[in-house]
């Protein structure tokens, strides 16, 4: 059986601090995106399957579709695919790399990041020796195809080429 625990403080940490670094980095580029964090992503759509959904770290929402959200009195979830979801690894790292990944790809998600600033995940996802690791899932022909990012490697962005992010700055956020 599965079992939920809150965030670490860390882990609250790299979400607040990624989440900060991209609402900065979209209204400085002034870029069609607004991040933000913990909000749903409607997972099930389909009468008569009851509706679903799903809480992520962060969600990078299209500008437009924040817009159309902020003019309903419902609370705000993504109805359709946003640009990028973002998930930040913690003790139930079997979710991220698994549950997650399956359903934001059935969903047509572009981009799927996994934060693992701890070094978390499984061997089969992150290599040997465990380290610190972000992997960008980026959507092609309906399938997730898997760059990671170590160190002081700087993070490709398919929707956000401009970024300039290492692992070690998430590191940073950390402490």
């Amino acid at each position: 059986m599965l079992t939920f625990e809150d965030p670490s403080a860390q882990h609250e940490d790299v979400v607040h601090g990624l989440s900060r670094l991209l609402v900065l980095h979209c209204r400085s580029l002034n870029l069609p995106y607004v991040p933000r964090q913990g909000k749903q992503i409607r997972l099930t759509q389909r009468f008569p399957e009851p509706e679903s959904s799903r809480k992520a770290d962060i969600v990078v929402f299209d500008k437009d579709e924040w817009n159309r959200m902020r003019q309903s009195s419902a609370s705000a979830a993504a109805y359709i695919a946003p640009p990028i979801a973002i998930e930040v690894v913690s003790t139930n790292w079997r979710d991220d790399y698994r549950i997650k990944l399956n359903e934001y790809e059935a969903l047509g998600i572009p981009e799927f990041w996994i934060v693992d600033y701890a070094g978390l995940g499984g061997i089969q996802y992150i290599g040997s020796p465990k380290q610190p690791t972000l992997t960008i899932y980026h959507l092609t022909n309906g399938e997730y195809l898997p760059i990671q990012y170590r160190n002081g490697e700087l993070v490709r962005s398919p929707t956000l080429p401009e970024l300039q992010l290492s692992m070690q700055d998430i590191l940073e956020m950390t402490v």
